[in-house]
């Protein structure tokens, strides 16, 4: 998804010197290798770095245990994306090839496309860790697995979250350059089933700084409109949200995932008030909050996303892959997987059996207040109102 910060160079420059990172001498002779085919530098850096220093988290302990089941070793290979899909399809068969028994692609599902056909001919079970779009693993293949709560789960969160709050005529915004961006279209089905009106939508290209024209259309609406939901992401939702609040406009702004980033938090009174869908929030005493604190201990600085501990769950959930398999044979951590219930991660429980590889997963609504992270609330979306996923 998204942009690269300087904290992300320098995090992926890091995680790079860590690649190629083998098992000591001496442990069991079988190793679970597992293949990264993910964006260390490039747009989707503020997602997949964090991402894999989670990841990297959980290797270690598992590692330091004697590995999966007490005896399998994990080895990580990592191969730069550089956040372009051409690339992504590249590293996937370079991993292919060296003989990784698991993938884990970009998170986003433009790139992960790229990857999924080539793991499903190759029958390795592939992730990514913040992949949203629910078309990711039904155009995938049966080898391609989600990690995050699904556009059409989250869409359906907020839309009754803003319905509840009185809001009866929105506005949408939305990009055709990516799955991921059409997010808002979801939204739209929902509110419309709920009763609400959307009276107006927008488009813009990825990328896009102007927002005067579609802030000019919002404005203009009458009567007014009273939610503008989006899932822009980094560099457009910071242009875009300062454009709308110079303009006057006060309707409750929704967004989604793709903005649970430090620079959201850093936009001072243009984002205060913003509510957004996310995967997870450390609560006093919580599995998150003690994550948290240990991300900070290994790395000397916060979890500012919550894609670290999105990464962690991720391993955790190929632990249990794994260890349902009995071995490193790719085919059976598939299935294996495939049939997973309840995986504890510490953002939420993880459930694939009875899904398409879309995980069942906890949804989290945040209000951004006073620059930091104000607990909206956790609800389940009512399950007749989620629309079916959008084959683009």
């Amino acid at each position: 998804m998204r942009y690269l910060s300087t904290t992300a160079l320098a995090t992926a420059a890091a995680f790079s010197a860590l690649a190629l990172v083998g098992v000591p001498a001496g442990v069991s002779a079988e190793t679970l290798k597992i293949g990264m085919a993910t964006g260390q530098t490039g747009g989707l850096a503020p997602y997949d770095v964090p991402a894999m220093e989670g990841f990297r988290i959980a290797v270690d302990e598992i590692n330091e245990k004697g590995g999966i089941n007490g005896s399998i070793k994990i080895e990580i290979i990592s191969k730069d994306t550089r956040s372009d899909p051409a690339q992504t399809s590249i590293a996937t068969q370079e991993l292919i090839d060296a003989g990784v028994h698991v993938l884990v692609t970009p998170s986003d599902a433009d790139p992960s496309f790229a990857a999924a056909p080539l793991a499903t001919e190759a029958k390795i079970p592939a992730f990514s860790p913040g992949a949203s779009s629910p078309t990711l693993p039904l155009m995938g293949g049966d080898y391609m697995f989600a990690n995050f709560p699904g556009d059409n789960v989250q869409a359906t969160v907020s839309a009754e979250w803003a319905y509840g709050q009185g809001k009866r005529n929105a506005y949408i915004l939305y990009s055709p350059d990516s799955q991921y961006t059409t997010l808002p279209l979801y939204f739209a089905d929902v509110f419309k089933a709920l009763g609400g009106t959307v009276a107006g939508q927008g488009t813009y290209v990825l990328g896009q700084q102007d927002f005067s024209a579609e802030v000019t259309k919002i404005k203009a609406m009458d009567p007014p409109v009273d939610v503008v939901m989006t899932a822009a992401y980094e560099p457009d939702f910071p242009a875009f949200i300062r454009q709308l609040r110079s303009a006057g406009v006060t309707a409750q702004v929704v967004g989604s995932d793709g903005i649970d980033s430090p620079t959201t938090f850093s936009l001072g009174d243009a984002a205060e008030g913003v509510v957004f869908t996310t995967a997870g929030h450390a609560l006093p005493g919580s599995a998150l909050e003690a994550f948290n604190a240990k991300f900070e201990k290994v790395y000397g600085r916060p979890a500012d996303t919550i894609f670290a501990a999105i990464g962690y769950d991720l391993m955790k959930v190929i632990e249990a892959g794994v260890m349902g398999a009995g071995g490193v044979d790719s085919q059976k951590i598939r299935d294996a997987v495939a049939n997973l219930e309840n995986v504890q991660g510490v953002t939420s429980a993880i459930t694939y059996k009875g899904t398409s590889g879309m995980p069942v997963r906890q949804v989290t609504l945040i209000k951004v207040k006073g620059g930091g992270r104000e607990l909206v609330g956790q609800p389940s979306p009512t399950a007749s109102l989620v629309p079916a996923p959008r084959m683009q």
